[in-house]
């Protein structure tokens, strides 16, 4: 595997962390809204968890990807 398709692997893993935190939220939120307090309460603790995997997968990436080089360096 080259260094650009790792990139780009390490982006879409970061991307479905944050996405797995979302669909926790959404989740809580509906249960809030329903009255389903103790679900809610699951689902937020749940979305807390993934929000610090999500949070380390985008450090990750952002770590792995290219440093921009300014425009007329050498």
């Amino acid at each position: 595997m080259n260094r650009e398709n790792h990139v780009v692997e390490t982006h879409t893993a970061a991307v479905q962390e944050n996405e797995n935190t979302a669909e926790s939220h959404r989740t809580a939120a509906e249960g809030c809204s329903k009255g389903d307090h103790e679900g809610c309460e699951q689902h937020a603790k749940v979305a807390s968890e993934r929000s610090v995997k999500a949070v380390a997968a985008s450090t990750l990436a952002h770590a792995r990807s290219p440093q921009p080089v300014a425009v007329g360096a050498k």
